[in-house]
């Protein structure tokens, strides 16, 4: 039984393709998963789902949820207290009873949870204990940790979830290896419960993508640097490198009719128009709002470039997009801090176009260089095997063999 808030029709967050990738390898490894996630009103943003999206034998149960900011404020306010640890956390009350009917009906053999909506690892840590069903929580990503959240109260929130995930969960699940070391440092008598699974792109949905695929360039005659999805103001901030495109426009190193960087879907919308209107670069960035995820995907594979943003405030992080972007097959431009695990996962595919979040000068550099490579066609393609083992079924393999483990230990 698979514990997900991010889940279809949710729409603006990679996190939904995790659990929905999971969801469509596991049958073929010998796992039939059944999903326990949020009412729909809960979502702040939601599309019809489309035909096919789903498995059809996949069973989907919603539980009653509301959403704090929207449903419960008062005049927009509302109390912290009612959102911790999370917007979320009404879902717990329509959670535990759904989720001890789902395991009196369709008798799971291991639950699952996944973060980053805190609140469905407490329901997982309740159905475990209520049930005595062994457990596998899904982190992905840290929660309490250095800086996030900001406010000291959530933070102790998030740190007395953790504690109770890391007190019953059979085993802890992170997306990176800088993740996973950070855990077994904090809580080493876990340490040997603590696994990797990465993201990882689904295969099909880029062959279906692929299919209708028109060979017009984003902007013809202009090279486009795409950013496919959330830019955050405080981790993926990209106003050093609007800094970086307005100096190299003034001393001529780029053509403004030649080069377009392209925002899609970035939610802070008027945090990025403030920033490009200060530097006057309104012909040169895009901004659009979200499609669907194919239409996303075919844009990827579109694009002359493509663009991951992340500081050093998460080096233990890699953002989702990343594993798309290389199996899109375009060229990749990473501001991050080389020290941390997305300009490992570069290196590791032989990716070298990397440049520091924050320093507008390595930026202007970099970009130039790379720019040079990308329309002279000098970065090479990444080999073909080393993208089968970035693939989803890949990672749901690791999983099934997991799921296989704790199963058969508490049999």
């Amino acid at each position: 039984m698979m514990i997900a808030y991010h889940f279809p029709p949710l729409v603006g967050s990679s996190g939904i393709q995790r659990t929905l990738g999971f969801a469509r390898a596991l049958p073929a490894l010998g796992w039939q998963p059944a999903i326990l996630s949020a009412h729909p009103r809960a979502y702040e943003q939601a599309r019809p789902e489309q035909p096919g999206s789903l498995p059809d034998s996949l069973q989907v149960h919603r539980a009653f949820a509301l959403d704090t900011s929207r449903h419960l404020a008062f005049f927009g306010r509302y109390p912290l207290s009612m959102a911790l640890p999370d917007r979320w956390v009404t879902w717990l009350l329509g959670a535990i009873p759904a989720g001890l009917a789902m395991i009196c009906q369709l008798k799971p053999a291991v639950l699952w949870s996944t973060y980053p909506i805190a609140t469905a690892h407490l329901i997982g840590y309740w159905l475990a204990r209520v049930s005595g069903l062994p457990w596998v929580a899904d982190f992905r990503d840290p929660m309490a940790h250095e800086g996030y959240p900001p406010d000291q109260r959530a933070w102790q929130s998030f740190l007395k979830v953790e504690q109770r995930v890391f007190s019953r969960a059979n085993l802890c699940v992170f997306a990176t290896e800088g993740a996973a070391q950070l855990y077994r440092k904090r809580y080493p008598r876990a340490a040997d419960r603590i696994r990797v699974i990465e993201n990882g792109y689904d295969e099909a949905d880029f062959v279906a993508a692929e299919t209708n695929l028109t060979n017009t360039p984003l902007n013809p005659g202009a090279f486009t640097l795409l950013h496919s999805g959330i830019v955050y103001p405080e981790w993926r901030n990209p106003i050093h490198l609007l800094q970086a495109i307005r100096q190299l426009l003034d001393v001529g190193r780029i053509d403004p009719a030649s080069f377009r960087l392209r925002f899609r879907a970035p939610v802070h919308d008027a945090f990025l128009k403030e920033q490009i209107v200060k530097l006057q670069l309104e012909q040169l960035v895009e901004i659009f709002p979200s499609v669907p995820y194919q239409d996303a995907l075919a844009e990827m594979i579109r694009a002359d470039g493509l663009l991951v943003l992340q500081s050093d405030g998460c080096n233990d992080q890699i953002p989702a997009k990343f594993y798309e972007y290389i199996r899109a097959g375009r060229p990749i431009l990473a501001l991050t801090d080389s020290a941390g695990d997305t300009a490992e996962a570069m290196r590791k595919f032989g990716l070298n176009n990397i440049a520091p979040l924050d320093s507008p000068s390595a930026i202007t550099d970099r970009l130039a260089i790379f720019l040079q490579q990308a329309r002279s066609g000098q970065i090479p393609p990444i080999p073909t095997n080393m993208l089968r083992q970035a693939s989803r079924h890949e990672r749901a393999t690791l999983l099934a063999i997991m799921l296989n483990a704790v199963s058969c230990s508490t049999a």
